[in-house]
């Protein structure tokens, strides 16, 4: 697997009343292989913007991003997305939606079946292959989203808000499971949310990212992702620590959007 690097990364998009916006400006970072990453902000920060340029899906206007030693400059099998809604197709069985990629390449058709049967099984929907996906909650929709990005092996997984659409118990237990498969893969991780705690929880290293322009305004480096994958992760978000960082952060954001405010 290979290291992710901004290096000097802006994005100004143009607007049809003949202005600009400066999405992002003068961003540089690295993402070591095997890290978790969560980045959070106010809105208008720019950190979907980011997400989709690592993805490919946008081409930054200054700077550029790498992984290894490939430029991004669109997308690729390297990396896999995970959306806040699954983006799933919804009339095909999970089983039929988790091996849509490997159908895409030609993967014989037994080594195929294997390969979803372990992942089901690792995201919790053993014995649901059969069934149309329409028919599932959404935490087990996202479960399956999971499944159909982990199976291709990509070295990058980018999640963008993923589990931002799911109840409060399902969204923990989601959350758990995101620990699990990144300390049992070793997958690279960069997970974009809204939520503080899930960003405290789930990053192993935290950007907090500042709008207008969108720059990274301040990196944590965190032990709570690291214990959640062996401790209860109610204890944890009720630690001192963890409260402490957690209303920190709060109050940055909180006064940027405060500063935002009173430009309008």
């Amino acid at each position: 697997m290979s290291d992710l690097v901004a290096k000097d990364l802006s994005m100004v998009f143009d607007v049809d009343t003949g202005g600009q916006v400066h999405a992002l400006n003068n961003v540089n970072f690295t993402l070591k292989s095997g890290e978790l990453l969560s980045v959070l902000g106010p809105s208008g920060c720019g950190k979907t913007t980011l997400l989709n340029i690592i993805a490919g899906f946008n081409h930054p206007t200054g700077g550029a991003v790498y992984l290894g030693d490939e430029e991004i400059k669109g997308p690729g099998v390297n990396r896999g997305m995970v959306f806040q809604q699954g983006a799933l197709f919804e009339w095909l069985t999970v089983s039929e939606n988790v091996d849509f990629g490997l159908r895409m390449k030609g993967t014989d058709p037994k080594k195929s079946k294997k390969m979803v049967d372990e992942w089901l099984d690792i995201v919790g929907l053993a014995g649901f292959g059969d069934i149309p996906t329409y028919q599932l909650s959404g935490g087990m929709q996202q479960r399956i989203a999971l499944a159909r990005c982990l199976i291709n092996d990509p070295d990058l997984i980018l999640m963008d808000e993923p589990l931002g659409a799911l109840d409060a118990l399902t969204r923990e237990k989601m959350q758990s499971l995101v620990l699990k498969i990144w300390k049992e893969t070793g997958k690279t991780i960069m997970i974009i949310t809204h939520s503080v705690e899930e960003a405290l929880l789930l990053g192993e290293r935290l950007f907090v990212m500042a709008p207008r322009p969108g720059r990274l305004h301040k990196e944590y480096n965190l032990p709570f992702a690291e214990r959640g994958v062996t401790e209860d992760t109610r204890d944890i978000k009720n630690s001192e620590e963890f409260i402490e960082t957690r209303e920190e952060i709060l109050t940055m954001i909180w006064d940027m959007e405060e500063e935002i405010m009173g430009q309008v």
